[in-house]
């Protein structure tokens, strides 16, 4: 038998490792997958959800809060690291934390003093957050397991979580039957859909409180490069409450049209605003032309290259910067300290059942509230 000559040995080898390689991409697919994470106190069973995309992203969440436990992201090399604060095991979420990842209901942000009236009834609510409440009370929406249902279709996974809020959770009127799906596509993106309706009129704010850090939780974010699509903030008095006005950004920290690194802002204390948050801590109202899904939003850490874009369907957004983060905290082998993570909490106005002149957040029976918000993520 004749032998092949060694160049001819060698090119047949590398077109079958190339078909080779070519075939695993092909087969790469988006997977779902469910692991036991943890028991409450009273016995029920918290589970956790990995989403894997075609693209190897992984995205973690978990019933009891609806949790985003993890998110994983590229830098400019093609390194995948987890962007989100939050802990790799139960316990640390059940013993405390500053809504990390979780889901917030019923009204996202704070309530003046802990009332509104709807109708001509007032309602009081927990006090949680100086003399106001905050983030549907002491119990609310981030501390309750919720029945999850796997999504595995058309190249996308996801998780569809559903809770039954009773009549006067938490002082809040009606039944509210909530559905949160979380979907994660081939793109990189995460987009979160709230739907809810209720049989008495209510008060509906839902959002969610992840806490990202594009370094990969490696250093803090004062370098993180920021821009939003907003002509005017919501000012808040001393204790945080929205004075019923808007102010324009032109001229201030808050004006964050263009990129701008968070410690360029931050570092204005002179600015009345500056000093009541802490840093940011306010809403941004959203600038838009028309309704639907807008990019309203991104966000780069320069270092890593590692570059986010925020849609919503919503009328603003909370931009938060860890001020009441202290060190107190760690997890994924991170120390959790002031401006260590920051939040783009897609919403409504803060206290807007007291605020006439704010978009009403009433949901009526009959009524459905739809709203959704999408995080992206790339590398420049």
């Amino acid at each position: 038998m004749k032998k092949l000559p060694v160049f001819l040995i060698t090119l047949i080898s590398m077109s079958i490792f190339s078909c080779s390689e070519n075939n695993k991409e092909e087969t790469m697919i988006s997977t779902i997958s469910k692991e036991e994470f943890g028991k409450l106190p009273d016995g029920q069973k918290a589970d956790l959800y990995t989403l894997t995309n075609a693209n190897g992203m992984t995205v973690n969440i978990t019933n009891y809060g609806g949790i985003v436990t993890k998110i994983t992201a590229p830098d400019k090399k093609g390194e995948w690291a987890d962007v989100v604060l939050g802990f790799d095991s139960l316990a640390p979420y059940l013993a405390g934390h500053p809504f990390f990842g979780a889901l917030v209901g019923r009204y996202g942000n704070r309530i003046g003093k802990g009332k509104f009236k709807l109708n001509g009834t007032e309602y009081s609510l927990a006090i949680n957050n100086g003399p106001n409440a905050l983030h549907g009370g002491k119990k609310g929406f981030d501390k309750v397991i919720w029945k999850a249902t796997e999504i595995n279709k058309d190249s996308i996974v996801g998780l569809e979580l559903e809770y039954v809020s009773k009549d006067m959770e938490e002082g809040y009127p009606g039944n509210l039957t909530v559905k949160v799906t979380y979907t994660l596509d081939n793109e990189n993106a995460l987009s979160i859909n709230y739907n809810a309706t209720t049989d008495k009129p209510t008060v509906v704010n839902l959002t969610n409180h992840s806490y990202f850090n594009l370094t990969g939780l490696k250093r803090d974010i004062l370098d993180h490069e920021v821009s939003i699509a907003s002509d005017s903030i919501v000012p808040v008095d001393a204790t945080l409450i929205p004075t019923g006005e808007l102010r324009a950004v032109e001229g201030t920290p808050f004006d964050l049209r263009k990129p701008t690194a968070v410690k360029a802002g931050i570092d204005k204390i002179e600015d009345e605003q500056i000093k009541n948050g802490g840093g940011y801590d306010h809403c941004w109202v959203i600038k838009r032309s028309e309704p639907g899904l807008v990019l309203f939003a991104t966000v780069k850490d320069p270092e890593s290259g590692r570059f986010m874009e925020v849609y919503t369907t919503e009328p603003a957004v909370q931009f938060y910067t860890g001020n009441f983060l202290d060190g107190s905290l760690k997890g994924k082998n991170a120390t959790y300290s002031k401006r260590f993570g920051f939040c783009l909490e897609t919403e409504h106005y803060p206290d807007s059942p007291n605020q006439p002149g704010f978009p009403s957040t009433v949901l009526n029976p009959g009524e459905t509230y739809n709203t959704t918000t999408k995080y992206k993520f790339s590398a420049k």
